[in-house]
């Protein structure tokens, strides 16, 4: 017996010896830099793998594996690398990008790694993977309910689900982060992931204070990755946020995720296709952007447990629809809000064009009765302004079309239900009830 217990104090004595003996490190090689690209032999890690590169500097630069050309494997960094030289050593981390998540998150202001930047101290929780889980379609649960955004025009007209994915489209300094910032401040949903991904710098405090105010960061969850970041950060930004939105779905919560912009994440991801050598296609996009976004996108939605529900701002280059990042992102997305520069200079906020907006879902998620008033609205305001040149012109006489007379006496009311202050909120109930009247009142 005293033998057996002998031999067994050693064999443990070996195991625990085993675990914590530091397993051979194989390094590589920085080899050419050219541009945003790293170009490093020596290790033999896959795509998506993270790398840490050992600078003289003393401080190390994380990078990602994103292809592999003549036998040479290629990087893009998410630090500064301008203290890394040629033959600095490289070693594989062996995995995928994670963050650390728990609830603690709620009210915290992160870069795109998930590192906090408020100076509140760190975050303690688990490793969640950054690029996310499959999830079989038949997994998903069918979108039946309206989520209140605290928007009227929104919620009357075009009313969004719980997991529906929507892109709110409009050139610059047209009233997208000004909108942004009203429905994360009057959303009734419990939490709010939102990710600034492109924006100046400046304009990143100004949002968080101004647009989004103490009572909206209370129950968000910030996400920053600015102009000057590398693009190999924006584009993790996009799906660091969006992790933290499925981490939160999946304790069962409704969670928005509001992302501004998913144009800065395409352009991120062109200036990485570029690099590693992709073929520009439509307006210099490569191919991998359009990869990238249902991959990103479909990760919205509505689940077993709890849902995400994304709103994404695509900012439209010379207020042109037909953009390649928004005609890709109307094909993915299940509906748009166009903002107007015309109903903006006008001072009509917000500057909804309700004619070429659409929710796809709104039919499926309202009342027949709701649904009618809302199709009254938009063929109302459809009648006005196919007819708006000779209204103006004095050309229209009065009597010659009842819908156009109808029109004309209705439009300062149609008016007045899209615009809305940006420090008030109308719930889902009164926008609806609202709706109802400004018809109701005058019929004819």
């Amino acid at each position: 017996m005293t033998d057996l217990f002998v031999l067994k104090e050693r064999i443990t004595g070996l195991i625990e010896g085993l675990e914590n003996l530091e397993t051979l490190k194989v390094y590589g090689r920085v080899q050419d830099i050219t541009g945003l690209l790293i170009k490093v032999s020596g290790i033999t890690p896959s795509i998506g793998e993270s790398c840490r590169i050992i600078s003289d500097g003393g401080n190390d630069v994380e990078a990602e594996v994103v292809g592999f050309r003549e036998g040479k494997i290629l990087l893009m960094a998410t630090d500064d690398i301008s203290d890394i030289r040629p033959g600095a050593r490289i070693l594989n981390n062996g995995k995928r990008s994670t963050i650390k998540v728990s609830e603690s998150l709620m009210g915290r202001i992160l870069n795109a790694k998930a590192e906090p930047i408020d100076d509140r101290g760190p975050i303690c929780g688990m490793d969640y993977p950054v690029s996310g889980n499959i999830v079989n379609p038949l997994k998903r649960s069918r979108i039946t309910e309206p989520l209140d955004l605290g928007i009227r025009v929104i919620n009357g007209l075009l009313t969004c689900g719980k997991g529906q994915r929507i892109g709110i489209m409009a050139g610059s300094g047209v009233g997208k982060s000004v909108l942004m910032g009203m429905i994360a401040r009057f959303t009734e949903a419990p939490v709010t992931v939102i990710a600034l991904i492109g924006e100046r710098a400046r304009e990143v405090k100004d949002f968080i204070e101004k647009e989004l105010g103490e009572s909206g960061l209370k129950k968000s969850v910030v996400v920053v990755s600015t102009a000057q970041d590398p693009p190999l950060l924006k584009v993790r930004a996009a799906f660091t946020a969006t992790a933290i939105a499925e981490y939160f779905r999946d304790l069962g919560y409704d969670v928005l995720l509001l992302m501004d912009s998913l144009t800065r994440v395409a352009q991120a991801q062109r200036e990485i296709g570029l690099a590693i050598g992709e073929p520009p296609t439509s307006r210099g996009y490569t191919p991998s952007v359009f990869a990238l976004f249902p991959r990103l996108l479909e990760r919205a939605g509505r689940f077993e447990r709890g849902s995400i529900t994304g709103i994404y701002t695509v900012l439209v280059e010379g207020d042109d629809l037909s953009d390649p990042v928004a005609d890709s992102a109307r094909a993915i997305l299940d509906g748009h809000i166009v903002l107007s520069r015309e109903l903006a200079m006008e001072g009509l906020y917000p500057a909804v064009d309700v004619l070429q907006s659409i929710s796809r879902l709104m039919p499926d998620i309202v009342s027949k009765e709701h649904m009618g008033y809302a199709m009254r609205f938009i063929e109302t305001l459809s009648t006005y302004k196919k007819f708006e040149d000779m209204i103006t012109l004095g050309a229209y006489k009065e009597g010659s079309n009842q819908k156009v007379d109808y029109a004309i006496r209705h439009m300062d009311a149609l008016r007045s239900y899209i615009r809305q202050d940006m420090d008030e909120r109308r719930d889902l109930s009164d926008s609806i009830q609202d709706l109802i009247l400004l018809f109701e009142r005058s019929k004819g």
